[in-house]
Formats: structure tokens, C-alpha cells, sequence
């Protein structure tokens, strides 16, 4: 299976990760952006560097071992992130597209819950951390099932 797992400081071009999964497959992604909410002037993302890609290449893995993949593209954004930018692309590619669909929904739920990423909102004069939600950790648990 084909990996690309990487943590980016600058914009990236998801047309051109979609472009590097192995053709001839079913490709689902999943394209996050900054949510524009009221009076979010910034996401400040920070990450464990080595950490947060070897937890990413686990989940990524994980779902190989689930399905029979033939890439994952996991690339997320850290740093300072206005509202409509591009966050995290997570996409997957299988020869069928069931396996495809479940495969990028596994990585995204694991995404959420199991990789070491500290998000704080800057909202002008105010900022702070944003917790975990249970809704996030129920999303993961399921594939446990």
C-alpha cells in the first residue's frame, strides 16, 4: 500500500495529493477547512512532531489492515489557519469504493480522537483551547464494534 503522511506549515495543493494515489482505484477524500464562526479571526494548530505522523501512520495501518487499500493520503495543516483555509485532506484509495468510503470515514475518526493535535481559537481579544468532544470519541469507538 502507498502511504503519504505529512504535517504542513504551508498551503497545499489537494489536487495534486488526489493525483498521487495509485490510479485505476476507487478514491474517496475528505477536505477540511476552518469553520468561518462567529468571531473566529484564527485555529492556532499545534502537534508532537515524529508523534503525530507515527500515530497518523498507525490509524493509516490500522485501516490497511481493515481493508484491502491500495493508498492513504493523510496531509494536515498546523500553524496559524484563518477561517476557509484548508485544514486536513484525508483520502483513500481501494478497488472498490465501499472500502474506499469506510476506510477514509476509520482515518478521519481516528484522526479526530487519536492524533496528538492541540487546536486553540483566537477570537480578537480573546483565545482558548478548544476540548474534545464526545461526539468525536463515540464517532471512533464505533469502529471498535
Amino acid at each position: 500500500m502507498q502511504s503519504t503522511i505529512r504535517i504542513a506549515r504551508e498551503a497545499f495543493d489537494p489536487a495534486a495529493e488526489l493525483a498521487r494515489l495509485p490510479q485505476g482505484a476507487a478514491v474517496v477524500s475528505f477536505l477540511g477547512r476552518v469553520r468561518a464562526e462567529a468571531g473566529l479571526k484564527s485555529l492556532c494548530l499545534e502537534h508532537y512532531p515524529g508523534m503525530t505522523e507515527r500515530e497518523i501512520g498507525r490509524q493509516a495501518a490500522a485501516a490497511a489492515a481493515r481493508w484491502p487499500l491500495a493508498g492513504v493520503t493523510v496531509v494536515h495543516r498546523v500553524g496559524d489557519l484563518k477561517p476557509g483555509e484548508v485544514i486536513v485532506l484525508v483520502a483513500v484509495a481501494a478497488e472498490h469504493r465501499r472500502e474506499a468510503f469506510a476506510a477514509c470515514e476509520f482515518l478521519m475518526d481516528h484522526l479526530k480522537t487519536a492524533a496528538p493535535f492541540w487546536k486553540r481559537e483566537d477570537k480578537g481579544e480573546t483565545s482558548s483551547w478548544v476540548e474534545a468532544k464526545a461526539s468525536d470519541a463515540e464517532a471512533a469507538e464505533r469502529w471498535s464494534k
